[in-house]
C-alpha cells in the first residue's frame, strides 16, 4: 500500500464521508472511491460497509486502522521535525482553537514567538464536535475552549477572554422585531445540536433548560460553523453564538439578537495533563502575564 493510499483510507477512517475526506485531502472523491477499492482487492475483503445513507468501518477495516496509525503519525512526525530542524526551528506550538477570533488574541501569539523565535507557533481551527480528541491523539498541544471543561486528563488554564453571547436568527426570522432578548425565549424555538461532545459541555453554552425550567429543544445536528449557518438562515433553527461571531460572520441572511439576561462565556487555555511541556508551559505564562483580554473594546 503506498503512502498516499495510507493517507486516503485513514481519513476516510476518521471523517466516515467520501466528499468531506476528498475535500480535506483536496482529490475528487472518484479518487477515494478508486483507492478504497484498489485497497479491498489487494487485501481481499471489505473495509468499509457503505449504504446510500453512511459510510462505517468493518472489523478488518478497524484493525487495519489501528495497526496503521501509529505507523503512519510518526512517519509523519519525523518528516516534520527533519524539515524543523533544516529552518533551524527546535520545537513547534500547535494550538487549537474552537472560537473563530484567533485574530483578536495576535497579542498572545505576537508576544510569545516575539519572547520564544527557537519555537513555532501553529494556529488551528479545531471542531466543537469531539473537542477533546484532538488533544487526546496529539493533533494539537493546546486547545482553546469555553468553560467549564471536566475532563480528568485534561488540564485547564488561564482564561485569554470573555464574550457574551448572541442569537442567531434568519433575517425574516419572528425574533427580529425585538432589539435585545431573553433566554426564556429560548425554549419556543428548535436549537442547533452537536454530535460527540460531553453533555455537561454543551450545557455550558446552551443550557438544557430556561430559567423558569421550560426545556430547551435541540434539533438537526451540525458539525461545523458553516452548517449552523445554514440550517440559521433557512429560519430551521436558531443557534446561540459567541459574541465575536458577528464580526467575523456578518451575512445580510442573518440578523445576531443580543441577551439581557445571560453570562458571558469564558474561553481558556485547555491540554492534555501527561503532555505537558515547556512550550506550553511559556504560552501558559504568557497569557498569565498579559492577562484576559477585553474583546467588547476591539
Amino acid at each position: 500500500m503506498e503512502l498516499r493510499d495510507i493517507e486516503i483510507f485513514l481519513t476516510l477512517a476518521e471523517e466516515l464521508h467520501f466528499a468531506r475526506t476528498a475535500e480535506r485531502l483536496h482529490v475528487t472523491p472518484a479518487r477515494i472511491t478508486k483507492a478504497i477499492q484498489k485497497q479491498e482487492r489487494q487485501i481481499g475483503a471489505l473495509l468499509f460497509e457503505r449504504t446510500p445513507r453512511s459510510v462505517r468501518l468493518t472489523p478488518l477495516g478497524r484493525q487495519l486502522r489501528d495497526d496503521l496509525w501509529p505507523m503512519y503519525s510518526g512517519l509523519q512526525e519525523s518528516m516534520r521535525r527533519a524539515r524543523l530542524a533544516a529552518e533551524g526551528i527546535t520545537g513547534v506550538l500547535r494550538v487549537g482553537m474552537i472560537p473563530h477570533n484567533s485574530h483578536d488574541l495576535r497579542r498572545y501569539w505576537d508576544t510569545f514567538r516575539g519572547n520564544h523565535p527557537q519555537w513555532k507557533l501553529q494556529i488551528r481551527i479545531s471542531p466543537f464536535a469531539d473537542p477533546f480528541a484532538g488533544l487526546r491523539r496529539g493533533d494539537i498541544d493546546v486547545l482553546v475552549a469555553w468553560l467549564p471543561v471536566e475532563e480528568p486528563d485534561l488540564t485547564t488554564g488561564p482564561v485569554l477572554f470573555t464574550d457574551p453571547r448572541l442569537l442567531a436568527v434568519s433575517a425574516d426570522h419572528e425574533l427580529t422585531r425585538h432589539t435585545t432578548g431573553l433566554l426564556e425565549m429560548l425554549a419556543d424555538f428548535p436549537h442547533v445540536d452537536t454530535p460527540s461532545r460531553p453533555d455537561y459541555w454543551a450545557d455550558g453554552f446552551l443550557p438544557t433548560w430556561t430559567p423558569v425550567s421550560n426545556r430547551i429543544e435541540r434539533g438537526p445536528m451540525a458539525r461545523s460553523t458553516e452548517e449552523i449557518l445554514s440550517l440559521v438562515t433557512t429560519g430551521e433553527t436558531v443557534s446561540l453564538v459567541a459574541h465575536h461571531m458577528r464580526r467575523y460572520y456578518l451575512r445580510p441572511d442573518i440578523t445576531y439578537l443580543p441577551f439581557r439576561d445571560n453570562d458571558p462565556l469564558r474561553f481558556a487555555l485547555v491540554w492534555s495533563t501527561e503532555a505537558e511541556n515547556d512550550l506550553i508551559r511559556a504560552l501558559v505564562q504568557t497569557v498569565r502575564d498579559l492577562g484576559p483580554l477585553d474583546l467588547l473594546t476591539l
